[in-house]
């Protein structure tokens, strides 16, 4: 799967979501990480961090991984290396989480092929390097932007792909 083949109902599956965990939350505040966790929270998702260099996150418990959360959660937002990516899929799949955003704004970001491969091996169904912010309608200026552009050149996701 490529970032452009990956489907608008896919994106918007994940969104519906209301329990998500964010994978490699950064401890710095003016990170984007942070930025996202809080306009996810700001949207009323029930954000859980996982940062496994951190107890404690914007006065929220952190996790070290996703198969420690509790209750679980069944979507997972990746904000990390590409090299960790590889790693943190083989937890959400231990975790049971069926459903993975590897973040990537205009960068390679989370994204790992064999983090896709072991995805779609198992069917997780994935989210390969897009970003949030697009998909909300409501979202700032540069975000629509952003969006407006990627459909401009034939990037954009498409409602009927598989």
């Amino acid at each position: 799967m490529t970032v452009e083949s990956v489907s608008l109902q896919t994106i918007e599956d994940f969104l519906a979501q209301k329990r998500i965990a964010m994978v490699g939350i950064s401890r710095d505040s003016k990170h984007f990480s942070v930025t996202l966790f809080q306009e996810f929270r700001r949207r009323g998702y029930d954000v859980v961090p996982v940062n496994p260099h951190v107890l404690e996150l914007f006065g929220q418990r952190c996790f070290a991984r996703v198969q420690d959360i509790q209750p679980p959660v069944e979507a997972a937002l990746l904000i990390t290396a590409s090299e960790i990516t590889d790693l943190v899929v083989k937890d959400c799949a231990q975790a049971g989480i069926r459903k993975v955003w590897m973040f990537g704004a205009g960068a390679k970001g989370a994204v790992s092929r064999q983090a896709v491969q072991f995805c779609e091996q198992r069917g997780i169904r994935i989210v390969p390097g897009q970003c949030p912010f697009m998909f909300w309608r409501d979202a700032g200026a540069i975000h629509r932007l952003h969006g407006f552009l990627r459909k401009l050149i034939g990037t954009y996701p498409h409602a009927n792909v598989a």
